[in-house]
C-alpha cells in the first residue's frame, strides 16, 4: 500500500519524507484545490528529500476546460520541470461537456516525455466514469486516477461503493484508482477493506487539527502508514 502526501512546503516534504510517505503531489495554493507549484519549492524538494515527486500541472482554478493559451502555459511548465528529474506530473483537462479532453491530454502527455502521470480530481467532474477511464486507459503515461467516487468524501457510502467499481474496472487497464479528499485514520482500515486500493492520497487527513492549511502531523501521518502496512 503507497501513500501518497500533498506538500506545498519545503517542511512539509521534508516531514511526510520522514514519517511514512511514499510519493508527493506537490502544488501551491491548497485552499484551491492545488495549483502550480513554483520551481523553486520543487527544486528545493528535489534536493533535500530522497522520495518521489509529482507535480502538479494546472494553471488557474476556474475550471478544468483550458483554452490555447492555458495549454501554452502547462507545457512551458511541464518542460521546465521534467528537465529536474521529477517522478511524474499530476494533470487533467475536461472538454465544457464534461469529457476528458483527449486532444489537450495528448499534447501535455507527449511533453511530459514519458514520466507518468496521475489524473487529478478533474475526474469526479465527468458526466461518465466508465467512459473517461476507457479513455484514459488508451494512454498508457497515465498510471493514476486521484478520485473521490464524486463526492466531497471518499469516505461517503457512496463514494465508497464507486472507488469500488472503478478498481474492479480498472483492473484490466493496469491504472492505480488512488482515492483522495476526506480521507484520514478512522475509518481508513474500513475503507481500504472494502474498496481494495493498492493506493491512497491524503492532504487534511495528514495534517494538524486536519485542516489542509495546517502543517504535516508527523505522528498523524505514522497513524496512517501503520494502518497502510497492513494490507
Amino acid at each position: 500500500m503507497k501513500v501518497e502526501i500533498i506538500a506545498y512546503t519545503l517542511g512539509d516534504a521534508i516531514l511526510a519524507a520522514r514519517s511514512g510517505a511514499d510519493r508527493l503531489e506537490v502544488i501551491t495554493a491548497p485552499q484551491e484545490g492545488g495549483l502550480t507549484p513554483s520551481f523553486g519549492l520543487v527544486q528545493q524538494i528535489q534536493e533535500r528529500t530522497q522520495i518521489d515527486i509529482r507535480v502538479m500541472i494546472r494553471p488557474h482554478s476556474r475550471h478544468f476546460y483550458y483554452d490555447e493559451e492555458d495549454i501554452a502555459t502547462m507545457l512551458q511548465d511541464i518542460a521546465a520541470f521534467r528537465h529536474l528529474g521529477i517522478s511524474g506530473f499530476v494533470l487533467g483537462a475536461l472538454t465544457r461537456n464534461n469529457k476528458v479532453d483527449e486532444n489537450s491530454l495528448v499534447r501535455l502527455l507527449d511533453a511530459a516525455d514519458g514520466l507518468p502521470v496521475t489524473f487529478h480530481k478533474a475526474f469526479d467532474e465527468v458526466a461518465h466514469f466508465a467512459e473517461a477511464l476507457d479513455t484514459l486507459s488508451r494512454h498508457p503515461q497515465i498510471t493514476h486516477i486521484l478520485t473521490s467516487g464524486g463526492r466531497p468524501s471518499a469516505l461517503e457510502n457512496s463514494a465508497v461503493d464507486t472507488i469500488s467499481e472503478l478498481v474492479r474496472l480498472s483492473q484490466p487497464y493496469g491504472i492505480s484508482i488512488m482515492p483522495g479528499g476526506g480521507l484520514h485514520h478512522d475509518g481508513l482500515e474500513e475503507f481500504l477493506g472494502r474498496t481494495l486500493v493498492k493506493e491512497l492520497h491524503m492532504g487534511s487527513g495528514a495534517r494538524l487539527d486536519n485542516n489542509l492549511l495546517q502543517p504535516i502531523d508527523s505522528e498523524l501521518l505514522l497513524k496512517v502508514r501503520h494502518i497502510a502496512d497492513r494490507f
